[in-house]
């Protein structure tokens, strides 16, 4: 059974109602997402926006978590506490992103595994000092002409297996985070499979590592046609495709499983997740860890302006408001009109 601390801050983070703030963006990441707004990145702009969307009022009503980027947890805010205290003092449990990039799988074209467990029980420590109570680590699992391939899925399941072992044993609740690409034009059908495959080879490595997973929670995609597809799918059609591949494969001691958005647009996202929770109860949570579908609008109406702080905070809230209806299967497309209005 998982240690008292790490069940309480799992199940803290998939509170009803409430979802994770994905904040992590890479380096690389963030400099495209200030681009589409014509803002350069440099450290100063980067602690400014992730300050908006961390004093946004009301935003613990939605968002029990934050993920962070290595330089946003040694950060602070304008008036000098740190970012992780003034999350904390909130209610808003911070977490950060410890893996170190998908890189290259050798003598496999087209696929990648994911770095960073060299000194990461060393970083670990030191993240847990600075007030991280969670962390997460990204897989990345491509579809294409014969791919994924049993050793990719195998390699990056050992290395989420091993790096959520070393998060226990410092204290912190892993959020493993599998990720099946949307890129592509593969089928709903050929999703599941690769999905499957891969959950049943992750939650293997878990219990090989010996991982508690009382303590743990996952972060997959939700089962979808990819996006360049010639048939899309309902978000009833993708809640049954994901419930039937997660009946299969996820245990039911895994407190809850937080979505990522994985390139869906801000409302299919909601929506989908909607669909997700309208299906009744299941064994876990169903929550959401979102990056780029809560913050896009936030970021265009921000823009760098300190003028439109507000209006950055404002868009955040929304998407925010959205997906916590979501979880509850209160969402609705009318939803997004009134707000417009």
């Amino acid at each position: 059974m998982a240690t008292q601390g790490l069940k309480e801050t799992a199940l803290a983070l998939v509170a009803e109602g409430k979802g994770i703030l994905a904040a992590d963006e890479s380096s690389g990441t963030i400099v495209q997402r200030f681009e589409s707004i014509a803002v350069e990145s440099t450290e100063e702009s980067r602690r400014s926006y992730r300050e908006l969307l961390f004093t946004a009022e009301g935003m613990e009503e939605f968002i029990s978590g934050v993920i962070l980027f290595d330089e946003t947890l040694r950060q602070s805010a304008a008036d000098g506490k740190p970012f992780a205290q003034l999350l904390a003092a909130k209610g808003v449990i911070p977490g950060v992103k410890v893996d170190t990039g998908a890189k290259p799988l050798a003598l496999a074209p087209g696929e990648t595994v994911t770095e960073g467990l060299d000194g990461l029980r060393e970083r670990l420590g030191e993240y847990a000092d600075l007030g991280a109570r969670f962390a997460k680590w990204r897989a990345v699992i491509r579809i294409g002409d014969g791919i994924p391939t049993e050793r990719c899925i195998h390699a990056n399941a050992h290395a989420l297996g091993r790096y959520a072992a070393l998060c226990q044993e410092a204290g912190l609740v892993p959020i493993v985070e599998p990720e099946v690409l949307m890129d592509g034009d593969h089928s709903l059908e050929r999703a599941f499979d690769a999905t499957r495959r891969t959950l049943r080879q992750v939650f293997a490595e878990l219990a090989v590592q010996g991982v508690e997973l009382e303590g743990t929670l996952l972060k997959p995609n939700m089962v979808l046609p990819g996006k360049d597809a010639s048939t899309q799918a309902s978000p009833e059609e993708v809640a049954e495709a994901t419930l039937r591949c997660f009946h299969e494969t996820v245990p039911a001691a895994v407190p809850g499983i937080v979505f990522l958005s994985g390139g869906q647009s801000d409302e299919a996202a909601s929506a989908n997740l909607n669909a997700l929770n309208a299906l009744g109860p299941q064994p876990w949570q169903l929550s959401f860890s979102y990056g780029r579908a809560l913050q896009a609008p936030a970021l265009k109406a921000w823009a760098g302006s300190g003028a439109s702080v507000g209006a950055g905070q404002q868009a955040f809230l929304h998407r925010a408001r959205m997906n916590s209806a979501a979880r509850a299967g209160r969402y609705s497309a009318d939803m997004e009109q009134l707000a417009a209005a």
